[in-house]
């Protein structure tokens, strides 16, 4: 497994689906239009023994029409949920200024081209990257490195057959909208724009280069995290992902998922010890919550009683 963070991002952050347009998916490829194959075993933990409760699920933000319909243990907490949090409010997910906002803010300001930051032997294999995919390696050329980065692992996450609106985020967001149950979100737009843009140049250029020279492997490690999400894997997905970006990228492992969790606990346990017997239902990629930094484990360890619904509990590294 790769350290890239735009393969992070699609257990970790919701920022893949604004950039890739937020268009509704094509007609026979939305979900309602089920198969016969079985459900994904859901990453879904009951938090709380109290008068509220919070279900935790790790999300997928890209999926494919055959991963649907979702378990009926999914659907029974969206049920008994009175409201809904992720990692954006239920809105942003549909906006397509926030994508925009996200593209306006990876681009070069100053004038510069992405070709003269990174040299010419470097934008060469960027360009055939580019190609390989049907990007015109022009329309990187005024980006940011991240944004590059971003576009190009982004394009062939779509090729493996991928596709951000149908991912699990927005399906139960609608749903939710459906229903009139609220949405909220444990971050805003600018901050979720800001764990990109804000990534030092250096790291910026190294996930670049960790792109291009993984672009032919992508799709197969997306492929491969996508099915031990099906598998509702925990374990799999911690440590095929989640240590291997805290081995080789400590700070970026931080700043996309463990200072991430410790911002969300208190809104979490505000939730659990609320007046009233309200139930929530928090959404968020899966990568926030297997290992030791982990929702799950973090929660367990505050003395909160965690248990596993429709799969079996992990195993804390």
């Amino acid at each position: 497994m790769s350290r890239s963070f735009a393969r992070a991002l699609v257990l970790g952050a919701l920022l893949l689906a604004p950039l890739s347009a937020v268009a509704q998916p094509a007609e026979g490829h939305a979900p309602g239009r089920w198969n016969s194959l079985p459900p994904p075993i859901p990453l879904l933990w009951r938090v709380g023994e109290g008068p509220r409760t919070v279900y935790l699920l790790g999300t997928f933000h890209l999926l494919r029409a055959d991963d649907y319909p979702l378990h009926p243990a999914i659907y029974a907490a969206l049920d008994d949920a009175e409201s809904l949090l992720f990692e954006l409010p239920g809105e942003s997910l549909f906006d397509p200024a926030l994508g925009q906002r996200l593209i306006e803010a990876g681009q070069r300001s100053d004038g510069s081209r992405l070709r003269d930051e990174l040299g010419s032997e470097d934008w060469a294999r960027l360009s055939a990257a580019a190609r390989s995919v049907g990007i015109d390696p022009r329309s990187l050329d005024p980006l940011q490195p991240w944004l590059a980065a971003l576009s190009l692992s982004l394009a062939h996450m779509r090729a493996a057959g991928l596709d951000p609106a149908l991912g699990l985020d927005r399906h139960l967001a609608d749903r939710a909208a459906r229903a009139g149950k609220p949405v909220e979100g444990l971050e805003t737009k600018a901050q979720q724009i800001a764990l990109l843009a804000g990534l030092p140049p250096e790291l910026q250029r190294r996930q670049l280069a960790d792109a291009v020279a993984r672009s032919r492997e992508l799709r197969a490690e997306v492929a491969w995290l996508h099915a031990q999400w099906r598998d509702g894997d925990a374990d799999a997905l911690y440590w095929g992902m989640a240590a291997n970006l805290k081995a080789r990228e400590p700070a970026l492992y931080a700043r996309l998922n463990r200072d991430r969790n410790e911002a969300w606990l208190p809104v979490i346990r505000a939730r659990l010890s609320g007046a009233g017997t309200d139930d929530t239902l928090v959404a968020v990629g899966s990568l926030h919550l297997v290992g030791a930094d982990g929702l799950v484990q973090r929660l367990a360890e505050m003395g909160y009683r965690v248990e596993r619904i429709a799969g079996d509990s992990p195993r804390a590294p």
